[in-house]
């Protein structure tokens, strides 16, 4: 196969692999392109390839014409416009595909090369994680091996020393690329992500739809990293809040419904009591503007860039979409009540249900209340008897309940007996409301993992829960969680539920599952110093490293000073190493010594004195009067000897040039 490739055409080798460095780059972004878009982009990649392997001509002008016209039409029905991120991200793939079908000239690898460029920068647009930037590094010194490849004369010259030139180009910008990154001034992101809906996967969503997913698939990812200012609480008693869910349509839970008029919500009356706990939580971006806190957090966190504030249910909200990553600094009180102690006008919307759905949920309520230990029952003796109930009526919690017909509540109850945490919640809260105690479901996120790589806690998708809250008389509302009733591994640490690993996961754990335990907390590790020192490097940090170094009271605008200042000190001391080098050595001389070198390296053995002569005619004598490398190198030899020994008013070739021309020179083996 090699040998088949070494004998194609120096154009279509060169073209296969910028066409599979072109495959990289839009790879990671197939999970977020339309299905047409990633399947033509792949078909006229591999048509493009087959074109070279073959050297056949490419296609005519008309044909791409159509494609494009055909694409432009695909783009906007999918996404009802030409404008914007994903439409525009769309479009740039469609155009560097077909782009590829022009490539006669350099001028059309040069677009190529650009739109490469511009693509390889919107894989941040959906990811900006520590893989994503390994790869587009990887994309990067691969596009920058084919530009510099694209410079070489003519010939075959090898992709190593290509990429050789491209890796010290990279290295050599990288000090420049840290400067830029310390100093620029951040400002707020162009782009947000996706809103996810999360259906039919674990996590968080505004509403609650009960029954329509027949499994649930456990996702891995991660939701927020907490860092404890000392012991952290006990694993079942970390309950992160979220949306909070009162209104019930039969199927659908939705946040408190505002009537006409507008109904009066129960104020919080949140009081704290205890020790405080306090921590730095590390959100990942979610398009949503909550902001996960432990139960119950009574001051406002610290949130550099946003304002946040409380609703009547404990909720805290950012005053915008959490489309970055986000950190912030609370202080929660696990001992609290909120809520008012004794009735009012609004607890009347958590007992509302609608009317022709659960009839044997409503019968079970009022067989509860005709039990003759429960006539005279209070509230929290009723929440006690239905916890009762889910201890010892045989129902249990699994990811597999299969899909629930109209009366969700009955079929768990009675039928089923199995479902995840929102059957579970859900159908408690409704048989709460049934025996009018008032009742609603908080969702969030519940436990957690420590890593004992860098002590964070790892809070994964697969820890959003959703629990239940009533009103108690006296009490306010107070947490229930009946799923720790079904099922009280899904609350404590043995036996919480584990998302599917990948292939390379399982082999791992079962060779070894210490190992594949060590290897995953260490990845956890290292992604959580990628976000802390990368992702989450804010202009407050930009500003806090000026203070360090001696301003009093740094603005964005001394940034920008103290990069220019370091930009001209940087070219300043170039210029005068450049001038100090050209004292000290001779620079014809130094030419003669690469080019020396460079023979002795292609096997030549030149004496270390030898004049430029004298080496090209060791160079025929070895290689031959017809060698076409060795006769490039031969003319460059004697060129070079001109530039220094030819009379006054010869014609002589400038070292600038004769520079330049031997890093081009392809050198003979």
């Amino acid at each position: 196969m090699l040998k088949r490739l070494n004998q194609l055409p120096r154009d279509s080798r060169d073209t296969l692999f910028l066409l599979l460095v072109i495959a990289w780059v839009v790879m990671p972004q197939v999970g977020y392109l339309p299905l047409w878009c990633s399947l033509l982009a792949a078909g006229v990649l591999l048509w493009r390839g087959w074109l070279a392997v073959t050297v056949r001509p490419l296609p005519s002008r008309w044909w791409l014409l159509g494609l494009l016209v055909l694409t432009m039409a695909a783009t906007w029905f999918t996404h009802k416009t030409l404008l914007g991120r994903d439409a525009g991200i769309t479009l740039i793939v469609v155009l560097l595909a077909l782009k590829t079908l022009e490539l006669r000239a350099k001028r059309d690898a040069f677009v190529v090369f650009f739109l490469s460029f511009f693509t390889l920068l919107t894989n941040f647009f959906f990811s900006q994680s520590l893989l994503t930037a390994a790869a587009m590094l990887i994309a990067l010194l691969g596009l920058l091996t084919a530009l510099v490849n694209a410079h070489m004369p003519v010939g075959k010259p090898p992709l190593a020393q290509a990429a050789k030139t491209a890796g010290w180009m990279a290295l050599l910008g990288a000090p420049i690329m840290a400067v830029l990154f310390v100093l620029f001034p951040r400002m707020a992101p162009l782009w947000g992500i996706p809103s996810d809906g999360m259906s039919g996967r674990s996590g968080l969503s505004a509403s609650m739809q009960v029954g329509n997913i027949a499994s649930l698939a456990l996702d891995d990812s991660i939701a927020l990293r907490i860092r404890f200012d000392g012991a952290a609480p006990p694993q079942s008693e970390l309950y992160f809040r979220g949306p909070v869910l009162s209104t019930f349509d039969g199927r659908n839970w939705r946040p408190l419904r505002s009537g006409f008029p507008a109904r009066m919500q129960p104020p919080a009356n949140l009081q704290v009591q205890g020790l405080p706990v306090n921590y730095q939580v590390t959100l990942e971006p979610n398009n949503r503007p909550w902001l996960l806190l432990l139960d119950a957090t009574p001051t406002k966190p610290v949130l550099s860039g946003f304002d946040a504030s409380m609703t009547p249910e404990l909720q805290w909200l950012a005053d915008r979409p959490i489309t970055d990553l986000v950190r912030y600094t609370a202080r929660s009180y696990p001992d609290f009540r909120h809520g008012p102690p004794s009735q009012v006008a609004g607890l009347q919307d958590y007992l509302e249900l609608p009317a022709g759905f659960n009839p044997r949920t409503l019968q079970l309520a009022a067989e509860l209340r005709r039990d003759p230990r429960n006539v005279r029952a209070d509230g929290a003796q009723l929440v006690g008897a239905v916890l009762a109930r889910l201890r010892t009526g045989g129902y249990s919690y699994t990811l597999d309940p299969g899909v629930y017909g109209q009366h969700t509540a009955d079929e768990f109850w009675f039928d089923r007996k199995e479902g995840f945490c929102e059957h579970i919640a859900s159908s408690f809260v409704i048989l709460m409301r049934a025996l009018d105690v008032p009742a609603r479901i908080v969702t969030g996120y519940q436990g957690g993992e420590k890593n004992t790589v860098d002590g964070f806690w790892t809070v994964r998708q697969s820890d959003a829960h959703a629990w239940a809250e009533v009103w108690l008389s006296g009490r306010g509302w107070v947490r229930v969680d009946p799923t720790s009733a079904v099922a009280p591994g899904r609350i404590s640490a043995p036996q919480r539920l584990q998302a599917p690993t990948s292939v390379i996961t399982s082999v791992l754990s079962n060779v070894s599952p210490g190992l594949a335990l060590s290897l995953r907390t260490l990845w956890d590790a290292v992604n959580n110093r990628w976000n802390q020192s990368v992702l989450n490097y804010t202009q407050g940090k930009q500003l806090n490293l000026l203070k360090d170094i001696g301003f009093e009271s740094p603005s964005w605008e001394d940034l920008i000073y103290l990069l220019i200042a370091i930009v001209v000190l940087a070219s300043l001391g170039g210029a005068a190493w450049t001038l100090w080098e050209r004292s000290r050595h001779d620079p014809w001389l130094r030419l003669l010594a690469t080019a020396a070198a460079r023979l002795q390296k292609a096997g030549v053995n030149v004496a270390p004195n030898s004049p430029p002569r004298a080496m090209a005619e060791q160079l025929a004598q070895q290689f031959g009067p017809k060698n076409p490398a060795a006769l490039a190198i031969r003319d460059w030899l004697l060129r070079l000897e001109v530039q220094r020994y030819a009379p006054p008013g010869a014609q002589r070739t400038g070292l600038a040039t004769l520079q330049r021309e031997l890093k081009q020179l392809v050198w003979p083996t």
